[in-house]
């Protein structure tokens, strides 16, 4: 990943347009963090089956009596309805509907605020063509992620009510790929023609642990969509231990032997555990291997934030695991991974060696007129 300012070092106008970009990035990012919590809350409150149907264009909910009537007609074809909530009324599916609604509703509002400004960009010329191929890129991904969610919902509208663990897991990874880049290209912005001497020098090794980080986390959030997918965390609700033993009978029982990460609930959750404490160490090592560094002030917090939020993001895991995955510290755990991960692109872009600057290529942004 490369710088992406173009600014003038006369006249500094190109920093005008960089910084703008680049608070528009954060925006965008932040609104993509708030919808990988809704998609959460969705999943925790068995709500994202609620709406049966994909309307892209539609954004308006149901007005009156005869359209709730209607509405609740459609998900009472589906196997959610039949085979868990054939109890309900139509005032009980409003409960469930709304935050679907408002989860794909987010997804719209998503697009709007990244395509407008950027079209606006575009037409000002405050971008050339390499940040342009790029930025139409994340648009792209940010389509295909909301195609891919209706994939995952698909999944559940067949013969059982419950989405794809698969598909759960490409729809998270996707946002969270969406996220990263949208977060580096905004770093970049801001970074532009001037990084850190002090902070760059001697640590290429800590920006390479601080992107073997960042991959870390993913993985991590992707083995626990895999939880979420398959309810995993239901079950085994004691720690460090699983059903009295540090590793748990029935590990391999599936063949052949790798659908046992993919499908066998035993597994699936002792998978997650392991990954999980890794990282905490891998963080830990990081730490340790960072304090004799000369690091700015800037990066030294980083590191230790990076440490403080492993150890709450674990203390939140086990604590989820042990009250049998109340929706809001669930809600909070995913909400820690992503913060960590947020902390691991920072310290990682923060700390990357000069000579990845020295050879960029310089200029992504054009000066502002």
């Amino acid at each position: 990943m490369t710088s992406a300012l173009s600014a003038s070092p006369q006249t500094g106008a190109g920093v005008s347009h960089a910084k703008q970009i680049a608070w528009w990035l954060v925006i965008c990012a932040a609104m993509v963090f708030a919808m990988v919590m809704l998609g959460g809350a969705t999943r925790l409150t068995e709500s994202g089956l609620s709406i049966v149907e994909w309307k892209p264009l539609t954004v308006t909910p149901p007005l009156d009596a005869a359209a709730w009537q209607a509405e609740f007609e459609h998900y009472q074809q589906s196997p959610q309805f039949e085979q868990k909530n054939s109890w309900m009324t139509v005032d009980d599916f409003k409960g469930i509907f709304w935050l679907e609604y408002l989860h794909r509703l987010w997804g719209r509002i998503i697009g709007a605020a990244f395509l407008l400004p950027f079209l606006w960009f575009l037409y000002k010329r405050a971008i050339d063509k390499p940040l342009a191929w790029k930025l139409g890129g994340l648009f792209v991904l940010g389509g295909a992620q909301g195609a891919l969610g209706w994939f995952m919902v698909a999944s559940g509208l067949q013969d059982r009510p419950d989405v794809s663990q698969y598909r759960l897991a490409a729809h998270l990874f996707t946002a969270l790929i969406l996220y990263a880049l949208l977060i580096w290209t905004a770093l970049d912005l801001f970074r532009g023609q001037h990084y850190e001497a002090a902070t760059q020098r001697n640590n290429a090794p800590l920006a390479g642990f601080a992107l073997g980080i960042s991959a870390a986390v993913l993985l991590v959030m992707v083995s626990g969509a895999f939880v979420a997918g398959l309810d995993a965390g239901l079950t085994y609700n004691t720690f460090p231990l699983m059903d009295g033993r540090l590793v748990p009978t029935g590990l391999g029982l599936m063949e052949p032997w790798y659908i046992n990460l993919f499908e066998n609930v035993t597994t699936v959750q002792f998978d997650h555990r392991v990954l999980a404490i890794s990282l905490v160490l891998l963080i830990l090592f990081t730490w340790v291997r960072a304090r004799p560094l000369r690091l700015t002030s800037r990066a030294r917090l980083l590191v230790n934030a990076l440490l403080a939020m492993a150890l709450l993001q674990a203390g939140l895991g086990i604590s989820t695991l042990l009250l049998v995955v109340p929706v809001p510290l669930a809600l909070a755990h995913q909400t820690g991974a992503l913060i960590l991960l947020t902390l691991a692109l920072c310290l990682a872009h923060t700390v990357r060696a000069p000579a990845a600057e020295a050879h960029a290529q310089p200029l992504h942004v054009k000066p502002a007129e």
